[in-house]
């Protein structure tokens, strides 16, 4: 099986940059694990954001989130990257992931035509 690209939507990429090098050593693991056909070790899906999205988790030091979505044939989208600072997820971020998510089927619906 081809690996499926990775697209990374607004500051997500620049935000995982942002990780310690264990965090950003784990999170690209479990990315590749996702471009490969395969699910993450430590992960739960995370309907509160859309249809399919899941959320990757990485423990280290601190505790750290990867929001992103597989389900389409053109590749992976990585909706957002931060650290958890609280045992719920901050309402900010899942509002943020949320309107990425909005931003790409938008754009998807539009390039469909």
């Amino acid at each position: 099986m081809a690996e499926k690209a990775l697209f990374w939507l607004g500051s997500s990429l620049d935000d995982l940059r942002r990780f310690p090098s264990q965090a950003r050593k784990i999170a690209g693991h479990q990315l590749h694990r996702v471009q490969s056909g395969l699910e993450p070790t430590d992960w739960k899906p995370m309907p509160s954001v859309g249809p399919g999205v899941h959320e990757i988790r990485v423990r280290t030091r601190g505790i750290y989130r990867i929001f992103y979505v597989a389900k389409f044939t053109e590749g992976a989208y990585v909706l957002h990257a931060f650290r958890k600072k609280t045992q719920r997820t901050a309402k900010s971020d899942v509002d943020l992931a949320k309107q990425r998510f909005k931003e790409l089927q938008q754009h998807r619906q539009e390039h469909e035509k």
